[in-house]
């Protein structure tokens, strides 16, 4: 009861962080809450919690939702998270400790247990040669007792059969001591077991050793034993240290079964080799008379079955006469008679004598040798059309078993083609061949998942061979073409491949955000690891975001995605580049003297009115005086410039989820200089540096925070209360600056 309410517990834990977070279902995190869920009710601390999952009245449902309830955000749940996995862990560590304990006597009843499996077996093979050497003294003594008296041997073979024939008893007894003597080499062989009773009339038509080689390297591999039957090869490796015993390793009927004779090519003779699509193995006989024989034997087997195969289809399919029902004295049965008759002569036998139902095995191995995909397909097509309609015979369902292994065959053939390890040049068309035949086999959820896995290597391939450029912003504009491109081509093919297939698309959508996780993980490691400044980061973002608009265009936006995968770094960016602005302000603090600017020449001045305009400050030339002089001091003007460039590149990276935190920054930022200024007009004594700061607070307060507020109302969409409420706030030292209120 523990496990289920636990598997409950995960499930809805799992489904409250995932509704928190934005997190997809898949993920690594789903996984952990569920193991962690299912330690709650072994682990040594969380009493309470394995109380509850104890309880009689316990709902797993109620218990989560009541727990995101009292929650205040993502850090209660990752929280409650941790204690479970404080259980989990625990729970681990306990059950390590039972397995040491116990490890000693798992080793030594494993021991004990091969040991009794050795003997049992022994044993079994002692019991089985005695029984062969019973039956042999016992069949040698009749022979013996016929050949001297023939009366007693026919009365004999009357008193067993008397309707069947002296050649036919022959033939009978003949073919019983071939299965007796396939029995008795079987048993020798482990894992054959229901070999035999599901083939009552095989027999064994031809054994031996042979040498098993690598048909690449031409080494040897194994000595094996094969049993050749008559319509069927088995191959058993050699027991170590075990003589005379083999184990199972491979069946190969023998309708797919081709031989190939090795040209000798000294010191590799006497080979011979057995291809069995897809496969095909080398062995080598003991000498050239050996395989000689097995060459021979095989093709005279296989032609053999070819014949008895043919025969028994034809037999099938001549029309058996009706059995004549049993005269009725019932003059009441006559109508239902009639009406039964005429179902019965509607029902036809299902020809299967036709040459191209005959053929079409081997024209499935033809079709996938030669990798003619679409033909096979049509093969197949034909024959489930033509037996659409017909009863479902004996015949029938041989054929179908022999059609069926060509079909894996041929469903293994196109699942390789489509693997990542084959080769990822030609994009996502080069894997509509597969794809679509895949599709018309009834695997259209085994083509979408082997298609998008191609596509994904594919797409991590090209990532991997971009060459890192000395410049951050090149290299990101190479990235995002490179994989909005792949993004792109590979939802147009798959809505091409997959149009009729809706339940395919949330696989794409679940492929495409761990796709841009990729991508985002390659954009980070870039950009935000290296330290790149705002102003970088701010236009490789823009990048992203620009390429990404492109997928809207096919119904795909993922703008949503690289919004939460990236806000992370954007946020440790911004707080960052806040911090050497706070710091640099306040060095300059440190220093100020309150001195009107002398730039020296009427460029630089000209220089300043233009980067003061474009900071929107348009009221700049009011400050300015005559011979190139400028009635603000140094650090003003530089903290304006400063904290106009940080806004500007905020706004570029700006989201909803970033507001707080790029207000809170501004806010930060803006403190610092107000503080200076306020803690200035209180402390200075001198009337003529007063008046020069009451200037520059004028500049600061009237100025430069309406500036601020207007634009970040402008990038944001909506105004910001926090930044009117600091500027109300500093009225207050503008009115009275003899006041020692701090401002804070």
């Amino acid at each position: 009861m523990r496990t289920g309410r636990g598997k409950a517990v995960s499930s809805a834990v799992r489904g409250a962080v995932r509704k928190r977070s934005g997190g997809l279902p898949g993920g690594g995190r789903g996984r952990r809450v569920v193991t962690m869920a299912l330690a709650l009710g072994e682990g040594g601390g969380g009493s309470r919690l394995r109380r509850q999952l104890e309880s009689g009245g316990f709902a797993a449902a109620e218990y989560v939702k009541q727990l995101s309830q009292q929650s205040d955000g993502d850090r209660d749940l990752q929280e409650h998270r941790q204690r479970i996995q404080a259980l989990q862990e625990e729970t681990a560590q306990s059950l390590k400790r039972n397995v040491y304990q116990n490890y000693r006597q798992f080793i030594e009843t494993a021991r004990e247990i091969s040991y009794l499996e050795s003997e049992m077996y022994q044993l079994s093979h002692i019991l089985t040669e005695q029984k062969g050497i019973m039956e042999a003294v016992t069949q040698a003594l009749l022979l013996q007792a016929d050949r001297d008296d023939p009366a007693l041997g026919a009365r004999r073979a009357a008193a067993a059969d008397p309707f069947l024939p002296l050649s036919a008893k022959e033939a009978a007894a003949s073919e019983e001591g071939r299965q007796r003597t396939l029995t008795t080499l079987l048993e020798k062989v482990e894992g054959c077991r229901d070999l035999l009773p599901e083939s009552p009339g095989k027999y064994l038509v031809y054994n031996g050793d042979l040498l098993e080689y690598d048909a690449d390297h031409m080494a040897q591999i194994q000595r094996v034993h094969a049993f050749l039957m008559n319509d069927c090869l088995l191959v058993a490796t050699a027991l170590p240290n075990r003589r005379g015993a083999y184990r199972y390793d491979a069946l190969y009927p023998l309708e797919g079964l081709a031989v190939v004779n090795v040209k000798d090519n000294p010191p590799m003779k006497d080979m011979f080799k057995l291809l069995m699509f897809p496969e095909s193995r080398i062995f080598q006989a003991e000498n050239a008379k050996i395989k000689k024989e097995w060459l021979e034997v095989l093709e005279e087997t296989k032609r053999n079955r070819a014949l008895s195969e043919k025969r028994r289809l034809e037999q099938e399919a001549l029309p058996r006469p009706a059995p004549t029902p049993p005269e009725s004295t019932n003059p009441f049965e006559e109508e239902e008679e009639e009406e039964e008759e005429e179902p019965s002569a509607e029902e036809e036998a299902v020809d299967l004598s036709l040459e191209w139902i005959q053929e079409l095995p081997e024209d499935l191995d033809v079709c996938i040798a030669q990798r003619d995909f679409e033909g096979a397909v049509d093969l197949l097509d034909k024959l489930n059309e033509y037996l659409a309609d017909k009863p479902v015979s004996q015949p029938v369902k041989e054929l179908r078993a022999k059609v069926d292994e060509r079909v894996r065959q041929l469903t293994d053939v196109l699942v390789f083609e489509l693997s990542p390890d084959r080769s990822l040049r030609g994009g996502p068309r080069a894997t509509r061949r597969a794809v679509s035949q895949l599709i018309r086999l009834g695997q259209s959820t085994k083509a979408c998942e082997l298609f998008l896995k191609n596509r994904a290597a594919a797409v991590h391939t090209a990532i991997r061979q971009l060459r890192i450029e000395g410049a951050t912003l090149l290299y990101i504009h190479k990235l995002c073409h490179v994989f909005f491109t792949s993004l792109l081509e590979t939802a147009r093919e798959f809505e091409t491949d997959f149009a009729g297939n809706n339940g395919c698309y949330s696989a794409f959508v679940v492929w495409a955000r761990s796709s841009m996780r990729m991508f985002v993980d390659a954009f980070s490691k870039q950009v935000f690891d290296s330290k790149e400044s705002l102003s970088t980061a701010a236009e490789c973002v823009k990048v992203a975001k620009e390429h990404c608009k492109q997928l809207s265009d096919i119904g795909l936006d993922l703008t949503f995605i690289i919004h939460a995968l990236l806000v992370k770094d954007i946020k440790g960016a911004l707080q960052s580049y806040k911090d050497i602005i706070i710091e640099a302000t306040k060095h300059r603090n440190s220093e100020e003297m309150w001195r009107r600017m002398n730039l020296m020449t009427p460029e630089a001045l000209g220089k300043l009115r233009e980067e003061m305009k474009s900071c929107g400050v348009g009221s700049f030339d009011q400050y300015t005086g005559d011979d190139c002089w400028v009635n603000l001091s140094y650090t003003v003007v530089a903290f304006t410039k400063q904290t106009m460039a940080f806004l500007e590149e905020a706004l570029k990276l700006y989201f909803p989820e970033l507001h707080m935190v790029l207000l809170e920054s501004l806010v930060e930022i803006i403190l610092v200089a107000v503080q200076h200024v306020d803690y200035s007009l209180r402390c200075e004594q001198d009337p003529e540096k007063k008046a020069f700061i009451r200037q520059n607070a004028s500049f600061l307060y009237e100025t430069v925070l309406p500036v601020v507020e207007k634009r970040f109302e402008e990038g944001v969409g909506k105004p910001a209360k926090q930044l009117q409420d600091l500027r109300n706030a500093s009225r207050l030292m503008r009115i009275n600056p003899e006041s020692t209120t701090s401002v804070v």
